[in-house]
């Protein structure tokens, strides 16, 4: 699904160019579970960007899905982002002004499905998601928990390729992090490709491939055993 190969980003000012991702190669198949992890400044976050088509790269090649995309400008980048991406922030990036219902039907209203569908689909994955009972609460009416698995229905409700998942249990505890680590295995489970950046060893269990980094590089790769509940 994703074929990266000698991926460059960097950032340069008069005096400097900080080197963000270096000569970077992976592949991610279809229905991969996969975590991305390293030391904070290490290019994780840059990467991610770049897979969701929310940044330019320097230099390589980014095909995603059969298609390279390394040259598509800012239209076309959006026109595959919105009907194949997903995504999952730490930060939950929920508007607040907008009810649960509203915030996961947003990204249906941006590819134009019609009314009775876009209703279909928000009850069908709030439900999903057990926040049904709370679908006209705000989010500043909901606990860490309760929001993420709002933003999570808001990734999934467009049914993406592939969701890429930002440190999704940064501001959780350990309880409510485990629920959202297992509602992105039930989501991988059938079939829904994966990529996480997570500095959390535990969460990283989770995935069926650890990617390592260092200065923009990959250092190792570890694939793991399925994942098993009694294990994590």
């Amino acid at each position: 699904m994703i074929n990266i190969t000698d991926l460059e980003k960097y950032y340069a000012t008069d005096e400097v160019r900080t080197v963000a991702l270096n000569k970077l190669s992976f592949n991610v198949q279809e229905g991969e579970f996969v975590a991305i992890m390293g030391p904070s400044g290490c290019g994780k976050s840059t990467l991610l960007n770049i897979l969701g088509l929310l940044d330019d790269l320097d230099g390589g090649s980014f095909v995603f899905n059969g298609t390279e995309v390394a040259d598509f400008n800012e239209r076309k980048r959006a026109d595959l982002r919105k009907h194949n991406i997903g995504f999952v922030f730490q930060s939950f990036n929920l508007i607040d002004e907008l009810t649960v219902y509203e915030n996961v039907e947003l990204p249906l209203i941006y590819t134009k499905v019609p009314p009775a569908e876009r209703k279909k689909r928000v009850e069908e994955v709030l439900e999903k998601m057990q926040i049904m009972h709370r679908r006209k609460h705000f989010p500043q009416q909901l606990s860490g928990g309760q929001q993420q698995r709002v933003a999570v229905a808001r990734a999934v409700v467009n049914n993406p390729k592939i969701i890429l998942a930002d440190e999704p249990t940064g501001n959780l505890d350990s309880s409510n992090g485990n629920e959202v680590m297992d509602l992105l295995t039930e989501l991988n489970d059938a079939g829904t490709t994966i990529i996480m950046v997570t500095h959390s060893e535990h969460d990283a269990k989770y995935s069926h491939r650890i990617i390592r980094m260092l200065d923009g590089q990959k250092v190792t790769e570890n694939i793991l055993s399925a994942y098993k509940t009694a294990e994590v």
